[in-house]
């Protein structure tokens, strides 16, 4: 029953203001003592070598000398990690002071006579008069976990000594604005949907905000969870998984505190744009950011020679009608085990490299290194082989560096040497002058050194080893490998594909589709070691990713548990992979390990725009609509460009009228540039977002399509929805990508006959305008 009685209002603002009080007590305790840790630092820094003992003149005394330096910095970072641990608590208590917590629940406990009351926050606050009582507790902490998962009643929660019985007398709603309590109302529901429904009211912004105030129960499964190697959330638009999963990592980062660093988390999200968008939501929770990254990031900071297929580039290419079946196969399971298996063919024979040159010769030829490679034994792996090559090449190049050191050129190279280069190489080497004869030979040393650090570097880099010519060569030996007929994939089509890589390699560039075969070949034969100090990986959108990308960013993180998220229906980059999705992940991980949750009601639109765009899809009636209504949503068709413009123009007045944003969503980038400038002659403002590293803007945007995914906005605009523009029933998820952004309103403008997939939704569920 709502709670309006003005008695338990008044009740809970006398609590309030006792916490408060309590707050301000922690406040100012913990202002004293950033100060008095300050006022430490600074003494310490003014006075740090007064207590260092200085003793140089014996090897003893230097060491002693450096012990006591030691023990100096230890002491100054023990004063910075004090005072910056206080502030960030300062920063806690400030918040709590503003929003102290935002629920209640009373709770009995077995074999306890009275209920005991629980009010729940962003963080914990204990009594500074009394340690033993919790006056706020963490929206984590196990105990919280009753408020999102049950009603009114008896319950079981996963306390640390085991499952807990408890039985729920209350559960109560506060909403609390500036340090006042403005709502005060119970439920007998997980979560009540009047404070829901507040929420999903508000407009929309350019940063994602957190949920802990409105977690439904499937949510909350997802968040706390720790036993799965493999979450897979499998979500309907808008319904709130990559929020969940943010308060995941905040979760997770509370619950191992002192064993988990944000730095052993890893995010994998669509675009840069994305990030952006979502980057403040773990600050706000009081936690530093994960590690942050695209795909794109991932493959481009590691092919820094080569150009790599960009996001508009591959949503190009996925929208042209030609026969996708190579691409298909370059992109699955049996290709990443397939080329696994030619890297250990290579251990015998077939690994390619590339002569050693120094000043323009042959320094050491690929037919030596060759040679060398295959001079191991037979037990050597990939990586021992490749180490044993780098370190005999090293010796080699030791030999012909010491044959250099006697040459004219570099006895002339010491002549040339001015004074102050001189000094300036002893100095580096941290070397006393001598004799005249020991400090030719040592200069002799330094300029040969100097003229074969580019060769020096290429050997310890694994540059002989040809990784281009190699990563054709598996190409072209890969019908040896893999049945191409099971792929529907002629030997023609493949020889194609090939000579299409080639051309790419000679233009200094690598696509999408490619990248990820390059690298994982790169490794094997290097023997790169993967990244064992991940803890936890998470994946967004990962209907878009390849099984062969998903296989490889297990194999870089084998030890992380991965927690991936999407809707299949959105899969505009991988139309057919996405279908066979988890198949493929039940080969990666042990399916006894691996936890689906499904999140089937949207919450982000309302509930006539949800009913529009579910019977965009052939299985969309399983999706559920949220109860918050709002207009129908608007099909307008216009005769022609300029008709379409002046109707979006309309559009957007209307919706700046009502402070909603407007985001104007088109199919490619091209086509938003059109509309941009459209606008530009009409004296219309809007912010065109033409690449992942621009941040989202207040007003009017325009967007291409394959960037707005996971992005939300008061109204949207789908540009050009005509027959034309989407003609098949294969748009049908971009399309529903498209429409599923807008909160508030949605309008679809078609310059003539609309697109056949609106014709499977009832005329009944939206506006058909005719200009």
């Amino acid at each position: 029953m709502e709670a309006d009685n003005s008695k338990i209002k008044q009740a809970e603002q006398q609590h309030l203001d006792f916490v408060r009080g309590k707050l301000k007590i922690a406040e100012q305790k913990t202002a004293t003592t950033i100060q008095t840790a300050k006022q430490s630092q600074q003494e310490l820094e003014d006075h740090f070598y007064d207590d260092v003992r200085l003793k140089t003149s014996t090897y003893e005394g230097q060491m002693e000398t450096g012990v006591s330096v030691r023990q100096q910095q230890q002491m100054l970072e023990q004063r910075q990690n004090r005072w910056q641990t206080a502030t960030r608590d300062l920063e806690t208590l400030q918040k709590l002071d503003q929003n102290a917590y935002f629920a209640r629940i009373d709770l009995q406990e077995q074999g306890e006579a009275t209920p005991e009351k629980i009010y729940i926050g962003l963080a914990s606050f204990v009594n500074p008069d009394d340690a033993d009582e919790y006056l706020i507790y963490d929206w984590r902490a196990p105990i919280s976990s009753v408020y999102y998962d049950s009603g009114i009643g008896a319950m079981t929660y996963d306390a640390p000594s085991g499952p807990q019985r408890v039985n729920v007398t209350l559960k109560r709603e506060l909403q609390i604005k500036n340090g006042q309590l403005t709502q005060v109302f119970d439920t007998d529901e997980a979560v009540g949907d009047r404070v829901l429904l507040e929420n999903l009211s508000h407009q929309s912004d350019t940063k994602m905000k957190s949920i802990v105030t409105t977690i439904q129960k499937e949510q909350n499964a997802i968040i706390r969870d720790t036993s799965a190697d493999l979450l897979f959330v499998q979500g309907v638009a808008g319904s709130g998984k990559t929020a969940a999963v943010l308060q995941r990592v905040a979760y997770l980062l509370y619950r191992y505190r002192g064993k988990l660093t944000p730095g052993q988390v890893i995010l994998f999200s669509p675009n840069q744009l994305f990030n952006d968008y979502i980057n403040q939501v773990l600050p706000e929770l009081g936690e530093q950011n994960m590690v942050q990254m695209t795909y794109y990031q991932f493959m481009r900071r590691r092919v820094p020679r080569l150009t790599v297929e960009t996001l508009q580039q591959r949503f190009d290419e996925s929208l042209m009608d030609e026969p996708h079946n190579v691409t298909t196969l370059k992109n699955s399971l049996e290709l990443f085990q397939a080329e696994g298996r030619y890297a250990d063919s290579l251990n015998q024979t077939g690994a390619i490299f590339r002569n050693i040159r120094f000043q323009g010769k042959v320094l050491i030829s690929k037919e030596q290194i060759a040679e060398i490679y295959r001079s191991f034994n037979a037990n050597y792996n990939l990586r021992n082989r490749l180490e044993a090559t780098r370190t005999e090449l090293l010796k080699i190049l030791k030999r012909h560096m010491g044959a250099e050191m006697k040459k004219r050129w570099v006895e002339e190279a010491v002549e040339g040497l001015s004074s102050e280069q001189i000094e300036m190489l002893h100095a580096k080497a941290g070397r006393q002058r001598t004799d005249d004869d020991q400090d030719a030979r040592f200069l002799a040393r330094q300029v040969v050194k100097a003229a074969f650090a580019k060769v020096h570097q290429q050997i310890k880099r694994n540059r002989f080893f040809n990784i281009n010519q190699q990563f054709v060569n598996l190409l072209r030996a890969l019908p040896n490998w893999v049945n191409l007929s099971e792929w529907g994939v002629s030997a023609a089509d493949w020889q194609a594909s090939v000579t299409a890589t080639v051309n790419r390699f000679q233009a200094g560039k690598i696509s999408m589709a490619d990248v990820s075969m390059y690298l994982y070949l790169f490794d094997l034969v290097t023997g790169k070691r993967p990244d064992l100090k991940m803890r936890y990986l998470f994946v967004d959108e990962v209907q878009d990713y390849t099984p062969f990308q998903l296989a490889y960013l297990q194999w870089n993180y084998p030890r992380a548990k991965f927690t991936v998220l999407g809707d299949l229906n959105q899969a505009i980059f991988t139309r057919d992979s996405s279908q066979t999705l988890m198949d493929d992940l039940k080969q990666l991980f042990d399916p006894d390990k691996i936890r689906v949750i499904k999140l089937l009601k949207s919450y982000r639109s309302t509930a006539q725009i949800t009913n529009f765009t579910k019977q965009l899809l052939p299985d969309g009636e399983a999706i559920e609509a949220y109860a918050r209504q709002g207009e129908q949503p608007r099909l307008a068709v216009a005769t022609d460009q300029q008709q379409a413009v002046q109707t979006l123009i309309q559009t957007i007045k209307t919706n700046q009228a009502d402070h909603e944003t407007t985001a104007v969503i088109g199919k490619t980038l091209a086509e938003c540039r059109t509309v941009a400038q459209a606008l530009q002659q009409q004296r219309i403002t809007a912010t065109l977002i033409q690449t992942e590293n621009q941040r989202l803007a207040k007003g009017v945007v325009i967007v291409p399509a394959y960037l707005a995914k996971g992005l939300e906005f008061d109204a949207v605009v789908m540009w050009n929805g005509s027959q034309q523009n989407y003609p098949t029933v294969h748009d049908d998820k971009l399309v529903y990508t498209i429409c599923t952004r807008a909160m508030h309103r949605l309008t679809i403008i078609s310059i003539g006959t609309p697109s056949p997939l609106f014709n499977a939704v009832n005329p009944a569920d939206y506006q058909l305008i005719k200009e």
